[in-house]
């Protein structure tokens, strides 16, 4: 329980500083007036409903993630947890994650300069990097099956290929975006003002899903077990 509330207080701070990088808790009442933000010749526009709308979805994300990593640390103290071998793999795979981050961040930065050739060299490599990310997990599944460690052997395996899984299904989703915003950059008569907030939003999101990804690394390779003995005893 209290590992719970320690994952659930953590995102409940991310969620706060993004609200607040994006003004969602400025007093309006207290902020200049049009008149003095024009002088002043700075001027920030609201964010966008899709932006807000993104950073509630990662937050419902992000406790969903929390409450299956919690039940995992809880359901590791029983006597039917066997643990399984970490494949290889998964290194070339977090890998691929960590630059399809850096590609989409490189898009990020091309479109605000208005430099379509790199933003298109950029989606597209995006694009191929979470493809092959999504591949390499399958495979992944596909060697720890053939060695034997199947889904209902223990539970172990289970919640190794549920949380998985459940990554695996929100880095597909991000990827039909990418691929849609990838085409729309390709399109002569593409507004640019657009094709900003889809890049900076692909970006967010896969960031996201790299930290949690790299939480989920951590876990599967055991590093996170005594950050957790340590957390149990600063908490109870």
């Amino acid at each position: 329980m209290n590992v719970t509330l320690f994952f659930l207080t953590a995102v409940g701070a991310v969620i706060a500083w993004w609200m607040a990088g994006q003004r969602l808790t400025s007093k309006p009442w207290l902020e200049a007036s049009p008149a003095q933000t024009t002088i002043a010749g700075r001027e920030d526009p609201p964010a966008p409903a899709v932006k807000i709308g993104l950073y509630v979805f990662l937050g419902v994300v992000g406790a969903l993630f929390s409450l299956s990593i919690s039940a995992y640390f809880m359901r590791m103290e029983s006597a039917d947890w066997w643990g399984m071998p970490l494949p290889r793999l998964l290194w070339v795979n977090t890998a691929l994650l960590a630059s399809d981050s850096v590609a989409l961040q490189w898009a990020k930065r091309e479109v605000r300069h208005g430099r379509m050739e790199a933003l298109r060299l950029a989606l597209v490599a995006g694009f191929i990097l979470g493809a092959l990310f999504l591949a390499g997990q399958i495979e992944a599944w596909r060697q720890l099956s053939a060695a034997g460690y199947l889904l209902t052997d223990n539970p172990a395996n289970s919640f190794f290929y549920m949380l998985t899984g459940l990554h695996g299904l929100h880095i597909l989703g991000g990827l039909v975006v990418v691929g849609r915003t990838t085409v729309r950059a390709f399109a002569a008569d593409a507004p640019s003002a657009r094709l900003r907030l889809s890049a900076g939003l692909c970006t967010v999101y896969f960031h996201f899903m790299l930290a949690v990804w790299l939480i989920l690394f951590a876990l599967f390779a055991g590093w996170a077990n005594d950050f957790v003995d340590l957390c149990r005893q600063l908490l109870s």
